[in-house]
C-alpha cells in the first residue's frame, strides 16, 4: 500500500527518482499516464492491468466513458525504473501534469500520484479546507 508525500525533483534529463519505500512494490516497470486535476498518475503494472481490464469493458457508447479512456489509455506509457529507482518522464506527460523541477509524490493506496509542489499545495490547502463536508458524505455512504 502506497502512502504519504514525497518532495522529489527531476533532474535535466526528466528522470525522477521515486521515493525507495515504494520501489519494492513497485517493481521494475510502472506504468505513468494522465491523472486527474492536473497530475500524473503512477501504477505498478499488475494494477494497471487490472485498471485497463476495467476500462475495457466500459460501453464506448457513452462520450464522457470515450473520453475517460482515452485520456487514459492513450497517455499511458510503461516505463522502467533504472538502478537508482528513476523513470523517464516523457515530454507530453511532463507538459501534460505542469512539472516542472520540483514535484510532490503521493503515496494513494494502490496508486502514486505525481503533482508540480506548488500546484500540490495550493490543491492540498483547497481539499483540507472540505474535510469535515467530505467525511460526512463518506459517513452517509458507511465509509468513514
Amino acid at each position: 500500500m502506497f502512502i504519504g508525500e514525497y518532495t522529489h525533483t527531476i533532474d535535466p534529463k526528466k528522470r525522477l527518482a521515486l521515493p525507495s519505500k515504494f520501489r519494492g512494490e513497485l517493481g521494475s516497470k510502472v506504468v505513468v499516464t494522465r491523472g486527474l486535476d492536473n497530475c500524473l498518475f503512477v501504477y505498478p503494472i499488475r494494477v494497471w492491468d487490472e485498471l485497463a481490464s476495467k476500462l475495457g469493458t466500459l460501453p464506448v457508447g457513452e462520450s464522457g466513458t470515450r473520453s475517460f479512456i482515452r485520456v487514459m489509455l492513450a497517455g499511458a506509457t510503461d516505463v522502467e525504473l533504472d538502478s537508482q529507482g528513476r523513470i523517464l518522464l516523457p515530454e507530453y506527460l511532463k507538459t501534460d501534469g505542469g512539472l516542472k523541477k520540483d514535484v510532490t509524490i503521493v503515496g494513494l493506496f494502490n496508486r502514486l500520484e505525481i503533482w508540480d509542489t506548488p500546484r500540490w499545495k495550493k490543491y492540498k490547502n483547497q481539499a483540507e479546507k472540505n474535510t469535515g463536508k467530505i467525511a460526512e458524505e463518506l459517513g452517509k455512504l458507511g465509509v468513514y
